[in-house]
């Protein structure tokens, strides 16, 4: 095979009447919200890139040594046919499964799941160079509607990794949860990546970076919108906020502006203003506990059957099997 399969559940027309939907409903609410979604255009996925290397921003580090050291294991305890992922597959970590599952001797497909048709089809064709033979069946969709029309032969491990999981608030993870464990037959596997609730001060470093890449990757949301829904903010009135909520135990990004602001957002007919030091949420992090990672997914149905941490204890990972 020298082209990917790919199955479109979400066009970029789907995609952007959502994120419409979604901006409309965050720029009129109070406090005033637009979701993390909007952080990934070019620029953004780019910055993203950087702010995995910076010092600080310990995460992606933590849950590779995790990997490094665990591949094996996890391909010898699923024995798994598919390597689902939901999110691009193109990264050092896929591969790391992809080679130990193949090392196995059981990998047969692998099914990438992410709603840009573009970056799918690169990070299918790279896997595909790079492990001639093996399958690879691209899903263009959301991880939060199209979980029910994933392909793939079982039994499958279904791979959740960097942390995403605490973008979602907690019934939206119920949710989620419950939707991976519909889709999967009992016995199958699903690997999920956790940050671990630790020193307030790690964790705010980890999203206030001293060379100021995080702010620039906050900042960028607004140039999305601008470009995407024809607004006229400008990013020069916010400052960067990233806070520890330690009720809920979550990291907030937020921006927050200098001075009172003023735009109109051409695309929703709608005019946004904001009170000097009003603040936009732009992203929520959760961060976890392994009681608490074992009471959510018992509840959707899913047994902890191994839990792993990098030596420092900063990361998780969690290898769930789907029961009965």
């Amino acid at each position: 095979m020298t082209e990917p399969v790919l199955d479109v559940h979400l066009t970029p027309e789907d995609a952007a009447i959502a994120l419409r939907a979604e901006a409309r409903a965050g720029l009129t609410a109070r406090p005033k919200w637009v979701s993390p979604k909007w952080f990934y255009d070019a620029v953004g996925s780019d910055l993203f890139e950087e702010i995995t290397r910076l010092p600080e921003y310990y995460p992606t580090r933590a849950e590779r040594e995790i990997l490094v050291a665990r591949a094996a294991e996890i391909a010898s305890l699923t024995g798994a046919h598919s390597l689902v992922e939901l999110g691009s597959g193109s990264s050092e970590k896929t591969r790391l499964l992809l080679s130990a599952l193949r090392s196995h001797g059981t990998l047969q497909e692998f099914v990438p799941l992410d709603v840009s048709p573009s970056a799918l089809t690169e990070a299918a064709r790279a896997i595909l160079a790079a492990y001639p033979g093996l399958r690879v069946h691209g899903v263009v969709g959301d991880f939060t509607e199209h979980l029910g029309l994933l392909p793939g032969a079982p039994p499958r491990v279904v791979a959740f990794l960097g942390g995403t999981i605490g973008n979602l608030i907690p019934e939206e993870r119920d949710k989620f949860f419950a939707s991976v464990r519909d889709v999967l037959e009992a016995g199958e596997w699903l690997l999920l990546g956790t940050d671990l609730v630790k020193d307030p001060d790690v964790l705010v470093r980890a999203y206030d970076d001293s060379q100021g890449v995080t702010a620039e990757f906050n900042r960028n949301v607004l140039r999305v919108i601008n470009r995407t829904l024809d607004a006229d903010f400008d990013p020069a009135d916010f400052e960067h906020v990233a806070l520890w909520n330690a009720e809920e135990e979550w990291i907030e990004m937020r921006l927050r502006a200098l001075r009172p602001v003023k735009a109109h957002v051409a695309a929703l007919s709608l005019d946004v203003e904001f009170a000097e030091g009003e603040e936009l949420r732009t992203e929520v992090s959760a961060k976890f506990r392994r009681e608490g990672v074992t009471r959510e997914l018992t509840a959707a149905g899913f047994a902890l059957e191994r839990w792993w941490t990098d030596p420092e204890g900063r990361f998780a990972l969690t290898l769930a099997r789907a029961v009965g």
